[in-house]
């Protein structure tokens, strides 16, 4: 579906492959009553995000039990052309000691040091949305009538 012209808006099966597909994403929270934004490598793992932090560190007040969002995106600027999508959803430590060698198995690798370290944040996505910019549409006789999207 086009809204507004040159936006698709994605379905939430595109949303959440675009997800899957990004290595890196931003995580959107609070932090001592203003808004914050850390980026962070993730995995989509059982339709949930995942990622690292140190204990200690800047995200700890996305970890506690708190709503944050979580936004990838792709932009071609020479082509006027890009995707963005965005997740809702709340954000906790994972501590059990299963589940933790579980998300251990995960391809999952920071880029903060050579070696993973940290505990592994869940968002579960309780909503999720995206567009997608497309090509202007052309017009005039020589011109197909399609616009035609970003190549994913």
């Amino acid at each position: 579906m086009i809204d507004g012209g040159r936006l698709e808006v994605l379905s939430e099966a595109e949303c959440f492959r675009l997800l899957a597909a990004a290595p890196v994403g931003r995580v959107v929270y609070t932090d001592r009553a203003l808004p914050a934004i850390s980026v962070v490598n993730h995995v989509l793992h059982e339709g949930e995000i995942v990622f690292r932090s140190l204990a200690g560190g800047k995200l700890d007040a996305a970890t506690r039990r708190s709503v944050v969002a979580f936004q990838v995106d792709s932009v071609d600027a020479e082509h006027e052309t890009g995707w963005s999508v965005v997740a809702l959803g709340e954000a906790t430590r994972v501590t059990d000691r299963v589940e933790t060698e579980l998300l251990s198995t995960l391809p999952l690798r920071t880029w903060l040091t050579p070696v993973d370290t940290g505990a592994f944040v869940r968002i579960r996505i309780q909503l999720v949305s995206g567009r997608r910019l497309v090509r202007e549409r052309l017009s005039g006789p020589d011109v197909p009538d399609a616009a035609q999207a970003v190549p994913s």
